[in-house]
């Protein structure tokens, strides 16, 4: 397994990061440990997860993750061996988060959440502490694209208020570094200027990346280069859709999108035929079709992790036999699909 640099932060972790959302429903404890032991024994030394996590949200079931995790540590030890990530809420109506408040990003809602995630996941301190998506009132995972329009409304918390309060979390050695995720460039930019001022740098940015969906490429992507912010790819292979398991409707019972209906993301004119030249192009290689979505996200020179996600031990082994690179055939016909189909699901 080999590393990349964590931003500027001295740290290098695994470019195959674990995604660990399904943990507490989907998966239960059992299999989220045997994932767990499976990935670090294969030179996996990063994991991914969130205070909203397990998916989909539920009052009765935020914090289960970061809970099975902090359990795996106390049971396996080594926490020193693995660069954690955890994730705080952003400006969200779900009430479950805050004893009812409206979750912000501000001060007093950071504070209040590191403490939390830091009791479940039975440690001192996270490695990367990031912000699950922006403040400010915004497009993101409705709508025909996610291309900006305004929505009125308060403006969000300030980028100082919420880089100040990291700033502290950072002095007492709760966190050692922050990222974002589901943000712009804009945002990105806004968050750097408060760094030149002396407020705390980002390191990374977690945003959803792969066949379906380059958009990263286009405003992101020399941010992530030149300012060494780089991407924490998520859904590297479309919540399943880039297997083809969805194509047409299909259904097949216990996966996600049977059981939680939540893949609109993916279900937009235009997918299933781009769906459909990724397979074909797989199939013309001798590629697995899973190892062709994952080798193109983590072959990719702005990427710093991918983060992959498994419901069960079976399907996380099959991602990480996945190659790390392509060859420039394979990448060239990508590029040929991606100019006719371009990005079907933002």
């Amino acid at each position: 397994m080999r590393t990349r640099p964590l931003g500027r932060t001295g740290l290098n972790v695994s470019e195959i990061c674990l995604g660990t959302m399904t943990y507490g429903q989907q998966t239960d404890r059992a299999d989220a440990f045997a994932q767990m032991d499976y990935a670090v024994a294969h030179g996996v030394n990063f994991f991914d997860t969130a205070e909203l996590y397990s998916i989909p949200p539920r009052a009765e079931t935020h914090g289960a993750t970061e809970t099975i995790i902090g359990e795996w540590f106390r049971a396996r030890g080594g926490r020193e061996n693995i660069v954690l990530a955890t994730k705080i809420v952003g400006r969200t109506a779900m009430p479950w988060f805050r004893d009812g408040e409206l979750a912000r990003l501000d001060r007093k809602n950071i504070f209040y959440a590191v403490e939390r995630s830091l009791k479940r996941l039975q440690t001192d301190y996270i490695d990367l502490y990031q912000l699950h998506w922006p403040d400010r009132p915004m497009v993101l995972f409705d709508g025909l694209s996610n291309a900006y329009e305004d929505r009125g409304g308060p403006d969000g918390v300030t980028f100082e208020e919420t880089a100040g309060a990291l700033q502290e979390l950072v002095a007492q050695g709760k966190i050692r570094h922050f990222g974002l995720s589901n943000e712009t460039p804009w945002g990105l930019s806004q968050f750097l200027r408060v760094a030149e001022q002396g407020g705390p740098r980002p390191v990374s940015i977690q945003n959803a990346y792969h066949l379906l969906n380059r958009q990263f490429e286009i405003g992101l992507a020399e941010f992530a280069c030149r300012e060494q912010v780089g991407l924490l790819a998520y859904s590297p292979l479309a919540q399943g859709f880039l297997t083809g398991k969805y194509l047409h409707g299909a259904r097949p019972p216990g996966a996600r999108s049977t059981l939680f209906d939540r893949g609109q993301r993916y279900e937009k004119p235009g997918v299933d035929a781009a769906i459909e030249d990724y397979l074909a192009l797989a199939k013309a290689f001798g590629l697995h079709p899973v190892h062709l979505a994952i080798a193109f996200v983590t072959s990719r020179p702005f990427v710093t992790a991918n983060i992959i996600g498994a419901t069960n031990l079976e399907q996380l082994k099959i991602i990480l036999d996945a190659p790390r690179d392509l060859p420039p055939e394979v990448l060239r016909d990508i590029d040929a699909i991606h100019q006719l189909r371009g990005n079907p699901s933002p």
